[in-house]
């Protein structure tokens, strides 16, 4: 349950918090919200202030039916993010959520340490081998489909049985192109129906048998505000309910938009477990 990132070991056995930081015009959250650097680099301090241990720089919407983004719009974006960060930061840990292994290779070389892929190869045949060069952490979402087509794609007889196959190949080819850091990651909202999501969330534990480390991402997604009929910007409480849950079913990482109150959630959880 431990990670190499740039060198530094870390330990996930006590859940750590991911925060999100999107370049994006159109993420459903906070899309376009951080126009210029002074921004930017204003989240990120606020994102390391508030306790997060990674941040996870996304260049590319992955909402459901996001629009296109090309290679080199999504590396105009991306690499400039990652060094602006840097700058400031230096001691920062950056994760880059990416689907693409050019991308990936420019973020890393870039000075991120780590590659959150929603494909998990699926979507570039270059992406494994790729991370397994960078010899760095590599977080592989369960998915199918694409961004514009994962909702149409719901279709499972047993769908933690078929997500746990999903992720015991996904984890023999990472393995034999070297990738030695793997975290697992549910993908809540892709490719699955509320109902699916909660039935996964629900039986989640069942994905420590693969033995290695859980990243669950609910942050202010639809399988809360829909839920709750509320709009993402009002999905803070349940955010925060499932955060808990998550942590209870083995999560050791959490991925979120609002790093404070993930924070507090892992400190009255693991006081809990004391």
């Amino acid at each position: 349950m431990t990670i190499n990132c740039k060198g530094t070991l870390i330990d996930l056995t006590q859940p750590k918090v991911m925060g999100i930081l999107n370049c994006t015009p159109d993420s459903f959250f906070d899309g376009g919200k951080y126009k210029v650097e002074t921004e930017f680099v204003k989240q990120a301090e606020r994102i390391l202030t508030e306790g997060a241990d990674f941040i996870d720089v996304g260049a590319y919407s992955t909402k459901p039916n996001a629009d296109f983004v090309s290679e080199e719009e999504e590396l105009a974006r991306m690499v400039p993010a990652v060094e602006l960060i840097l700058k400031h930061f230096p001691e920062a840990i950056i994760s880059v959520d990416t689907f693409r292994a050019a991308v990936a290779k420019a973020a890393i070389e870039a000075g991120a340490a780590i590659v959150n892929d929603i494909a998990a190869g699926g979507l570039d045949d270059k992406m494994m081998q790729t991370v397994g060069e960078l010899k760095v952490p590599y977080i592989m979402m369960h998915m199918r489909g694409t961004p514009q087509t994962m909702t149409k794609l719901t279709d499972y007889e047993d769908i933690v049985k078929e997500m746990l196959l999903y992720f015991s190949q996904k984890t023999a080819e990472a393995r034999s192109f070297g990738i030695d850091d793997i975290i697992i990651d549910p993908g809540f909202g892709f490719a699955k129906t509320l109902q699916q999501n909660y039935e996964v969330l629900n039986k989640m534990e069942l994905f420590k048998m693969t033995e290695l480390p859980i990243l669950a991402g609910v942050s202010r997604k639809s399988m809360i505000y829909k839920l709750l009929g509320v709009t993402p910007q009002e999905a803070l409480n349940g955010t925060t309910v499932l955060n808990t849950i998550a942590l209870s079913k083995g999560a050791n990482i959490l991925r979120v938009h609002d790093v404070k109150e993930a924070v507090e959630a892992v400190k009255i959880y693991s006081q809990l477990l004391r």
